[in-house]
């Protein structure tokens, strides 16, 4: 009995320091000296604190800004990011099916509706329904060409000026064939505020 318990134990021991304490801390490492800013959750940083995440979406709400992909989290209909914690993301499980989504799809149209009134156009589906995993940052083309007229006008910019920068923050196609343009909500923003602040005040 004593001659398989030795083994049997030291064999434990030594698979839960290579596995559990030595493997992670070499991943890490890794990944600290290889890509900082991945490891640490992609973050965008601005005037020295965390503004949020180029990897998970967020909520915005202001008619100002450029809205995001809904997330299912409840009780809000986003994902909120929180810049004490660093956290805020989770997923959806909700079916087309049920009525659930249903209603916040109807509820995110009139949100929409009712935060630019005169925009008659065809509300893009990517602006009313969440991703698979319900953290997308990026939104279509078609969902930032929706919301520049509200967006210059709250601004008191011009829609041409608007559009020009929904094209430069646009991203192609991987390689030019895989997946579509999109554009990252939280960096449109953040251009929207930085020109803004670098006019002239009159």
């Amino acid at each position: 009995m004593r001659s398989q318990l030795r083994p049997a134990l030291l064999g434990f021991l030594a698979l839960s320091a290579i596995t559990g304490i030595a493997y992670p801390l070499l991943v890490t490492a890794i990944a600290q000296l290889a890509f900082p800013a991945r490891a640490n959750g992609s973050l965008v940083v601005r005037d020295g604190r965390a503004v949020g995440s180029a990897l998970v979406g967020q909520r915005f709400d202001d008619p100002r800004d450029f809205w995001g992909r809904p997330s299912a989290t409840s009780p809000a209909p986003y994902t909120a990011f929180d810049a004490k914690t660093l956290t805020g993301s989770t997923g959806s499980n909700l079916g087309p099916t049920n009525p659930a989504l249903a209603d916040a799809v109807r509820k995110r149209v009139a949100a929409l509706r009712a935060a630019d009134p005169g925009n008659d156009e065809r509300v893009p589906i990517d602006l009313v329904t969440a991703s698979g995993s319900g953290l997308d940052p990026h939104i279509s083309v078609a969902a930032a060409a929706y919301q520049v007229r509200r967006i210059a006008r709250a601004r008191g910019l011009e829609e041409a000026e608007v559009g020009r920068m929904v094209a430069r923050l646009t991203t192609p196609r991987w390689l030019g064939v895989l997946g579509e343009p999109v554009v990252n909500v939280l960096e449109l923003n953040l251009a929207l505020d930085a020109l803004e602040r670098s006019r002239p005040r009159r």
